[in-house]
C-alpha cells in the first residue's frame, strides 16, 4: 500500500472514530470501493492506536483524576470530597463497563473478523444502527448529566460497546445511542462513550501491534513501519480536533446528519454489493 493511501486512511480512522459513523466500516469499505489492496485488521488496530493517543491525550488529566481517586487517593488535594467521589465512582463504573466488550472481544474476534468484514453486513449495520440513533433522538429525555451516572448506565453502556466490534456498527454511535435511552444528554453521552472506549482500545492496541510488527520482520505487512508510524501520528492529529469539535457540536445539536449519512451510505454501498459491478459481496 502507497503511503498516499495510508494517509488518507489515518485521515478517515480520526474523522470517523469519534463520530457515530464507524471507523471500522470506513476502514473495510474504502479499499473495496476504490480497489485498494486490504490492509487488514491489524493495520486498523493501529490506526486505532492513533486515536487511543488522540483521546487519551484529550482527557489525560481526567484520566489521572479518575485513576488516582478510583485506587484511593484524595486527587488534587484541593478537591472538594463530592468531586472526589465522583471520579472514584465514575473509575469503577468505566471498569465495570469495559468488561463485556473485552470478553466479546476475547470469544469471538476471529469469527468476527472472519464473516463480519464484508460490505453486505457492514452496510446493514450502518443502516440499523442509524434507525436506532433516531429512536433514541425520537424517547431520549435529554437531562442526565454524565454526574449523574449510575452503574446500570455502566452496564448497559458497556453491553452496548460490545456490539461495536461488530464492523459498521460504531462504538460511538452505539454507546451514544445507549446513553440517550438511558436519558443521558447527547455531551454526556459522548463523553461517557469516549471515556469508555479507551480501556478496549488500549487492549486491542496492545494485543495487535506487536503481531503488527512480527507482520513487517515476515514481510507480510505490505507497508514499511514508518508508513505505520505516520499513520498513527495523523490519526491522532485529526482525532483529536474530531473530540474537540464534536463535544462542542454536541452541546446544540442533534445526531441527524449523523443519522442521515449512516442511512444512506448503508443504501449505496448494499447498491453497489449487488449491482454487477459490485466486486465483493
Amino acid at each position: 500500500m502507497h503511503l498516499w493511501q495510508v494517509i488518507v486512511l489515518a485521515i478517515v480512522q480520526g474523522l470517523t472514530e469519534f463520530l457515530p459513523v464507524s471507523s471500522t466500516a470506513h476502514l473495510i469499505l474504502f479499499p473495496w470501493l476504490f480497489h485498494w489492496p486490504d490492509p487488514g485488521l491489524a493495520f486498523d488496530v493501529a490506526l486505532h492506536a492513533g486515536t487511543l493517543l488522540a483521546v487519551a491525550l484529550y482527557f489525560l488529566r481526567e484520566w489521572i483524576q479518575l485513576v488516582l481517586c478510583g485506587i484511593g487517593f484524595h486527587y488534587p488535594k484541593r478537591a472538594g470530597e463530592h468531586q472526589v467521589i465522583y471520579h472514584r465512582r465514575l473509575f469503577w463504573y468505566l471498569v465495570i463497563g469495559t468488561i463485556p466488550a473485552a470478553i466479546v472481544g476475547w470469544k469471538f474476534e476471529h469469527q468476527i473478523e472472519a464473516l463480519l468484514r464484508k460490505p453486505v453486513p457492514i452496510a446493514i449495520a450502518l443502516i440499523v444502527v442509524g434507525l436506532l440513533m433516531w429512536y433514541g433522538e425520537y424517547i431520549g429525555r435529554l437531562d442526565r448529566h454524565i454526574e449523574q451516572t449510575s452503574l446500570g448506565d455502566s452496564l448497559y453502556i458497556g453491553t452496548a460497546q460490545a456490539l461495536a466490534l461488530f464492523p459498521g456498527v460504531s462504538r460511538s454511535g452505539i454507546t451514544i445511542t445507549a446513553g440517550l435511552f438511558r436519558g443521558m444528554t447527547r455531551d454526556a453521552a459522548a463523553k461517557f462513550s469516549f471515556l469508555l472506549s479507551t480501556p478496549v482500545i488500549a487492549g486491542a492496541a496492545a494485543k495487535e501491534l506487536p503481531k503488527l510488527y512480527k507482520m513487517q520482520k515476515a514481510g507480510a505487512l505490505g507497508m514499511p513501519l514508518s508508513h505505520v508510524a505516520i499513520s498513527i501520528a495523523v490519526s491522532a492529529i485529526v482525532g483529536y480536533v474530531v473530540i474537540a469539535f464534536f463535544l462542542q457540536y454536541l452541546q446544540t445539536r442533534t445526531l441527524k446528519i449523523f443519522i442521515y449519512y449512516r442511512i444512506l451510505f448503508g443504501i449505496v454501498v448494499l447498491l453497489l454489493a449487488f449491482l454487477p459491478l459490485g466486486s465483493v459481496r
